[in-house]
């Protein structure tokens, strides 16, 4: 009863059967790694560091990733030009960042958040920063672009504002090299307020993570479902078997029968006329 499967039609579907359940095993795991992995950057970039964590000197601590971001970072210089960060929220208010230049002693600039303050930006609100050589100790910071929520990348602000914090958008101010990072001073003066680090973009579990875990989803339902329509021919084929071994099944349509011909009639014979007489 089970000869059909070694006919080439059935060959076939066992072929497609057996390549498709890995594939689709390999990439609902893929895609569940990718799931673990976002869940895994996310916890390490918003776990807390220690307070009482040592400073370690900025050049150590770079490029930003998870490890290092919101690391106590320590870096010497001379405090330069001064900006206005617009727009940003810290404890469901509305305020702007206090953003210096620091030039460093390597002799590359670093931005440095001094603190935050509420209220529509202002530069004279803002105290000035400290002259001479300072030693500056913050949380370290991955430059922001346009995807970082809650950044003004629209333009159009006035002379002395910044939207992005970041070295692509500090590039054409700063004749100096640039860090690619920024520090935000833990305890700032002059009645600021402190800006807390925030994680490095793309580690939170945003839409893209359960994007992961929803196509994961998706991968094992494609193996149930090639699971299921195997089954389906499978029985449907053994089914049609019996109905025709039990006589169920009219002669023309029992598998491996195929209707006789019928017999062609035989052509009329050609009457020859002969003439009368």
């Amino acid at each position: 009863m089970h000869r059909f499967l070694l006919t080439p039609r059935w060959w076939g579907i066992n072929v497609f059967v057996a390549l498709a359940i890995p594939f689709c095993l390999f990439m609902g795991s893929w895609q569940l790694g990718r799931f673990e992995d976002r869940v895994g950057s996310h916890r390490e970039a918003s776990a807390e560091r220690p307070a009482d964590q040592p400073a370690a000197p900025l050049d150590s601590l770079l490029p930003v990733d998870t490890e290092t971001s919101g690391r106590t970072a320590s870096v010497a210089g001379e405090y330069g030009r001064q900006l206005l960060v617009p727009d940003r929220a810290l404890d469901g208010k509305n305020g702007f960042y206090v953003l210096t230049l620091l030039k460093t002693d390597s002799g590359r600039t670093v931005p440095v958040v001094r603190g935050w303050l509420p209220g529509t930006a202002d530069g004279a609100r803002v105290p000035a920063p400290p002259t001479g050589r300072v030693e500056v100790t913050g949380a370290l910071q991955a430059s922001e672009n346009s995807g970082t929520k809650g950044v003004h990348s629209q333009g159009g602000l006035p002379p002395g504002q910044l939207g992005v914090i970041g070295s692509a958008t500090l590039v054409n101010l700063v004749q100096d090299p640039l860090y690619d990072a920024w520090l935000t001073v833990r305890t700032p003066a002059d009645g600021m307020v402190p800006v807390p680090a925030k994680a490095p973009l793309n580690t939170g579990l945003d839409l893209k993570a359960f994007q992961n875990l929803g196509y994961t989803g998706e991968w094992f339902v494609f193996v149930a479902f090639v699971l299921f329509m195997w089954f389906r021919l499978y029985r449907r084929e053994v089914e049609t078997l019996r109905d025709a071994e039990a006589g169920l099944l009219p002669a023309e349509d029992s598998p491996g029968n195929e209707p006789e011909a019928e017999p062609a009639e035989p052509a009329p014979a050609s009457v020859t006329a002969r003439p009368a007489g």
